[in-house]
C-alpha cells in the first residue's frame, strides 16, 4: 500500500517537475553564439546579424535572447530560422531592459517589507518609505538615513540583470534550429583618420589611412566579420528624439591591428568596405584597423589669396583686407598616384621632417568622401613668409547702376625660393575687366583668378580695373 502511494507521489512529482520545466522560458545565450556580423554606417549606426543554435521544442514556447546590445533599436529586430524558415514564427516580442542595480532594487520595494541588518547580527523589519535617504518606518517611527544593511526577501520578476529579447513562438517540430536575429543598435560608431608625410621638396607624399571603431553600444561582438558603410544614408527622423543630447565617446586607448586590409565594393549609392578576416569588438571599446596605405603619392602645392567680397577699415583707419595667403597640397585619387580605390571621409594629418630627421604636424584638414579620380584638397594653413596687401586705387560712378573700381594687390614673397600665387578675386553684378597688369580667367560667373609668379624675397602686384553694373 505505501509502495503503491510513494510510486504514486513521485510519479505527480515528476510530472508537476516537467510542466514546471515546460513553462519555463528557454534561453538562448551567448554560449549557443556561432556566428556574429557587425555593419557599422557614418553616424552612430550598426547592424547586428547574430546567429545561434539551440533545440527548440514543437508548439508554442517562450524564449528568451540574451546578451544583446543594451542601445538596441526593438523596432529593428528580425528573427529567422536558417534551418526550417517557415516552421518559425514570432507571435510577440518583448525587450526587457530594466536592469538590475542596488538603486533599481530599492525602488522596487518602496511601501514593502525589508530587514535592516546590525554589525552584531540583529535586525530589524521595517517599511521603506523612500529611496532618497533613505526613509524607513520601524515600530511605527520614521528614520532617515542609513539604518544597517538592507537585505531583501526575494528578487523582483520585472529586473533582469542584461538587456534581452523575449520571444513568444510557435514552433513547426522540435528539432535543434539555427537562429538567426537581426537588429539595429547605437552607440557604435567608426571613422576614418589619415597620416600624410611628405618630402622634404613637398613634392610627394606617404598616405596611410586608418579605421577607428568606437563601440558604446552594451554589446560585445566576439569573432565578428566587419562590414564598414561610407556613405550619407538618410534616417527617418522621430520627432520625440530630437531634443535629446547624445553622449560623446570617451577616449580610450586603441587597440592597434594592421595585419589585415578592407576590401572595397560598390554597395547601392555607398561603397562597403568589408574586413578581411575577424576581429572581436568588445563594450567600452576603441580599436583601429588599417584601411589602405599608398607609397610615392604625387602632391601639389599651391599659395592661394582669397578675395572678400566686403572690405572694412580697422581702428585705425586701414582697410581690413585678406593679408593672408594660404597654403595647400592638393592630390588625385587615381590609380596613376598610386591610389584610385574610394576613399571615406575623415581628418588627414600631414607630417613633414625637420633638419634633425624628426616629423613634425604640418598642418591637418577633414576631406569627404572621396571617389576614384577625384582631387583631393587639403589646407595646411597660412603662409608665415608670404604676404598679401591690397588697396583701391579708384572707384567711380559711371552711370545708374554702372560703376568702375580699380585695385592693386601685393604680394610679397620672403622665402628663398619663387612661387606662384593663385589670386581669386569676387567679382559682383555683371562685370568686365577693363584692364589687368596680367591675365585672368573666369573660372565661375562672380570670381576671376590670377595666377601671380612672386620672385624669391622680392615682390610682385597685379591691378585690375573692372566695370560692374548692378
Amino acid at each position: 500500500m505505501w509502495r503503491r502511494i510513494s510510486a504514486l507521489a513521485l510519479a505527480l512529482l515528476l510530472w508537476n517537475t516537467n510542466l514546471a520545466a515546460a513553462a519555463a522560458p528557454q534561453s538562448i545565450t551567448r554560449d549557443d553564439q556561432k556566428d556574429v556580423m557587425v555593419t557599422i554606417y557614418n553616424g552612430n549606426l550598426g547592424l547586428v546579424k547574430d546567429t545561434r543554435e539551440i533545440r527548440l521544442d514543437a508548439g508554442m514556447l517562450e524564449v528568451q535572447f540574451g546578451d544583446v546590445a543594451a542601445q538596441i533599436d526593438p523596432t529593428s529586430v528580425h528573427l529567422k530560422s536558417l534551418t526550417d524558415p517557415a516552421g518559425l514564427k514570432i507571435l510577440e516580442q518583448n525587450y526587457e531592459y530594466d536592469l538590475l542595480t542596488s538603486a533599481k532594487l530599492m525602488e522596487k520595494y518602496v511601501g514593502k517589507k525589508v530587514r535592516l541588518y546590525q554589525s552584531n547580527g540583529t535586525y530589524q523589519e521595517a517599511t521603506l518609505l523612500s529611496t532618497n535617504g533613505p526613509v524607513y518606518e520601524i515600530n511605527g517611527q520614521i528614520h532617515m538615513g542609513h539604518y544597517g544593511q538592507v537585505v531583501l526577501p526575494a528578487l523582483p520578476d520585472n529586473l533582469v540583470s542584461k538587456p534581452t529579447l523575449v520571444w513568444l513562438l510557435r514552433n513547426a517540430r522540435a528539432a535543434a534550429q539555427r537562429v538567426e536575429a537581426s537588429y539595429l543598435t547605437g552607440g557604435i560608431t567608426w571613422k576614418a583618420d589619415y597620416v600624410m608625410v611628405i618630402n622634404p621638396t613637398d613634392t610627394r607624399s606617404d598616405l596611410t589611412g586608418w579605421v577607428t571603431i568606437d563601440n558604446k553600444s552594451g554589446g560585445t561582438y566576439p569573432n565578428a566579420a566587419l562590414k564598414l558603410v561610407a556613405g550619407d544614408i538618410n534616417r527617418a527622423t522621430d520627432p520625440r528624439r530630437d531634443g535629446r543630447v547624445l553622449e560623446k565617446a570617451a577616449m580610450a586607448s586603441p587597440a592597434s591591428n594592421a595585419s589585415r586590409d578592407f576590401r572595397e565594393e560598390t554597395f547601392f549609392e555607398y561603397h562597403l568596405y568589408s574586413l578581411d578576416g575577424r576581429t572581436t569588438i568588445k563594450d567600452n571599446q576603441t580599436k583601429q584597423l588599417s584601411l589602405m596605405s599608398a607609397a610615392d603619392v604625387p602632391v601639389d602645392k599651391h599659395f592661394i589669396y582669397y578675395g572678400a567680397a566686403d572690405y572694412y577699415r580697422t581702428s585705425y583707419g586701414l582697410p581690413v583686407s585678406n593679408q593672408k595667403v594660404g597654403v595647400y597640397l592638393e592630390l588625385k585619387n587615381s590609380k596613376e598616384n598610386r591610389l584610385g580605390v574610394p576613399l571615406p571621409k575623415g581628418r588627414v594629418r600631414v607630417y613633414k621632417a625637420d633638419a634633425s630627421g624628426s616629423q613634425q604636424l604640418i598642418g591637418e584638414d577633414w576631406i569627404d568622401h572621396t571617389p576614384k579620380d577625384e582631387k583631393i584638397k587639403i589646407k595646411m594653413g597660412n603662409a608665415f613668409d608670404v604676404v598679401g596687401e591690397r588697396i583701391q586705387k579708384d572707384w567711380k560712378r559711371i552711370a545708374s547702376n554702372l560703376y568702375e573700381v580699380e585695385w592693386e594687390i601685393s604680394l610679397r614673397n620672403h622665402k628663398k625660393e619663387s612661387i606662384t600665387v593663385e589670386v581669386f578675386e569676387p567679382m559682383p553684378g555683371d562685370w568686365e575687366v577693363l584692364r589687368a597688369s596680367q591675365p585672368h580667367e573666369k573660372v565661375q560667373a562672380f570670381t576671376a583668378k590670377w595666377n601671380v609668379a612672386v620672385p624669391r624675397e622680392g615682390e610682385a602686384k597685379l591691378s585690375y580695373r573692372i566695370r560692374v553694373r548692378f
